[in-house]
C-alpha cells in the first residue's frame, strides 16, 4: 500500500512539473516606445517578438526586433502570481529614462517569466533608490499563434 502511494504521488508529480512546463511557453509581440535594455544590450524602441526558445527550455527566450536588425537571447526565471493577469503585457522596470525589461506575463495566466536584475540595473536601482523614482511600466502584448 505505502508503495502504491509513494508511485501515485510520483507520477502526478511528474505530471504537474510536465504541465507546468508547457504553461511556461510565451510567443508575445509588442510594441515598445522606448529604448531598453535586456541582458547587457540597449535595444531600439519599435515592435517586437518574444519567444520561449523551444518547449522544453523554456526559461531561455528570444527578444526579436521585428525588422531582424536586433535579436537578444536571455535566461529568465519563474515567475507566479496568486491572480491571473489581466492582459499579456511586457513589464519594465524605469529608472529615470532608462528601462529594462523585467517581466513578461499572458493574459490569464498565473504564470509568467521573470528576467534576472543585471549589475547595471541593480547599480540604477541602489544610485536612484533615494530618489524615488522606479516605476514599473507595462506595454500591452499580443499572443503569437
Amino acid at each position: 500500500m505505502n508503495r502504491q502511494a509513494f508511485s501515485l504521488i510520483s507520477l502526478l508529480s511528474l505530471l504537474l512539473v510536465a504541465g507546468s512546463a508547457i504553461a511556461q511557453t510565451v510567443h508575445v509581440r509588442a510594441n515598445v516606445p522606448f529604448n531598453f535594455v535586456v541582458g547587457s544590450k540597449t535595444l531600439p524602441a519599435g515592435a517586437y517578438d518574444v519567444g520561449s526558445m523551444d518547449s522544453v527550455n523554456t526559461n531561455v527566450l528570444q527578444v526579436q526586433f521585428r525588422n531582424g536588425s536586433s535579436r537578444m537571447i536571455v535566461s529568465s526565471n519563474a515567475a507566479q502570481n496568486l491572480e491571473a493577469a489581466n492582459r499579456t503585457k511586457l513589464v519594465f522596470n524605469q529608472y529615470g529614462s532608462r528601462y529594462f525589461l523585467s517581466e513578461i506575463w499572458v493574459n490569464g495566466a498565473t504564470r509568467g517569466h521573470r528576467l534576472p536584475k543585471t549589475s547595471r540595473e541593480k547599480e540604477l536601482a541602489q544610485d536612484l533608490a533615494q530618489d524615488l523614482t522606479q516605476r514599473r511600466v507595462e506595454i500591452v502584448a499580443s499572443l503569437l499563434q
